[in-house]
């Protein structure tokens, strides 16, 4: 089992959540997060006033997957959110050692 995280821009949710449901999975996590990585933020005018913006606003997903849907859904994500701007996201891919369902107990690939 893996565990992947990507951060995207907050207005392809939607679009990377339909893709991710049409090849069959069933649910994530979404967290909204502010951060920064190589555009470094941007600066703004309000009221006549300029000031830095340095932390964007971003949508952080995390989910849950077997081993064999772990690269079509990194692909799917990357399809999915890209732009092709800066500032289009990041995904990470970690070992998930455990995974138990509270409700029933199962566990592992049963619980995902």
């Amino acid at each position: 089992m893996k565990f992947v995280t990507a951060v995207i821009k907050p207005f392809k949710l939607d679009e990377v959540r339909e893709a991710l449901t049409e090849i069959g999975i069933q649910g994530l996590t979404v967290t909204e997060a502010r951060g920064y990585g190589r555009q470094g933020g941007h600066t703004e005018i309000y009221r006549g006033a300029e000031y830095a913006v340095n932390f964007l606003p971003k949508i952080r997903m995390e989910l849950a997957v077997a081993d064999e849907l772990v690269d079509q859904v990194v692909e799917t994500i990357t399809g999915a959110a890209r732009t092709g701007q800066i500032g289009d996201g990041k995904i990470f891919v970690f070992e998930l050692g455990q995974a138990v369902r509270i409700r029933t107990g199962e566990r592992d690939s049963e619980a995902l």
